[in-house]
């Protein structure tokens, strides 16, 4: 089946997602907003959580009009793993359930090795890395008693590509591939899939801050297709591995990235 987009042509839409309880982290903008209007136009229920208030309540609004199921938005600070706890619960309870949760959220501020702080260490460690594992930590009891699940956690081309200014975000990002693959070990026995999506650069507001038009042409040159990678192309390969049509990916590393190289 499949759906046309303003910005994509036709989409394809996956039947099995159609009421799916899904979660997205970092949801509010960016490729995560894209996440939550993807799953919304499949017919899945929602939920999404960020720190920008503003942007992200508008999104559920704008999404609601048209949806089969209005997306639910709760402020939330990833690196309060109390405050993760207790939001995940509640969310659990409002929906029924989690299928599906999209380990997204994340921030590739730049540093130097220089400036790098023990206190900055923690911070960018606990923005980047550590609440992906509570997160599937929240969501796998529950995963276990339905009999299965999908937890989809998001890389970064950055650190196969050894980018500059970058240590603290790329060492977290390496380490949630491997992450990735042990959680596929120990929760694949109990019907769970756990995958990585390593986006390249992808054309946000975001990421146009930090380049030039003549640094973006510098990557357009360096990837096979020679084009810019949007949101929407990293959501089409999320609702794909999300999708029973993926029921036999597990424990390795998707990547959209035009081919950069």
């Amino acid at each position: 089946m499949l759906q046309r987009t303003e910005k994509a042509g036709l989409r394809a839409i996956y039947p099995s997602l159609a009421g799916k309880r899904v979660i997205v982290t970092g949801g509010g903008s960016g490729i995560g907003a894209a996440l939550v209007e993807a799953f919304v136009a499949q017919g899945a229920r929602v939920a999404f959580v960020d720190v920008a208030e503003d942007a992200s309540r508008e999104l559920a609004a704008r999404l609601s009009a048209d949806a089969r199921f209005a997306p639910i938005f709760r402020r939330l600070d990833l690196t309060d793993l109390d405050a993760l706890g207790r939001t995940f619960a509640e969310l659990e309870g409002e929906l029924g359930g989690v299928d599906v949760l999209v380990n997204n959220a994340a921030n590739d501020d730049r540093h130097t090795p220089d400036t790098v702080t023990p206190a900055y260490w923690d911070d960018r460690l606990a923005v980047n890395l550590r609440h992906l594992f509570f997160a599937a930590q929240a969501v796998t009891p529950g995963m276990k008693r339905q009999g299965g699940g999908v937890i989809l956690n998001f890389g970064s081309i950055s650190w196969h590509l050894g980018l500059p200014d970058l240590v603290l975000y790329q060492t977290a990002k390496a380490a949630i591939e491997g992450m990735t693959r042990a959680l596929a070990r120990d929760l694949g026995p109990d019907g769970i899939r756990v995958n990585t999506i390593v986006p390249g650069n992808v054309q946000t507001p975001r990421q146009q801050k930090w380049y030039t038009p003549e640094g973006e042409a510098e990557i357009v040159a360096a990837q096979c297709l020679k084009a810019r990678v949007q949101p929407e192309d990293v959501a089409a390969l999320t609702l794909f591995l999300a999708s029973d049509d993926a029921r036999m990916c597990t424990g390795h590393d998707y990547f959209v990235d035009a081919g950069w190289r």
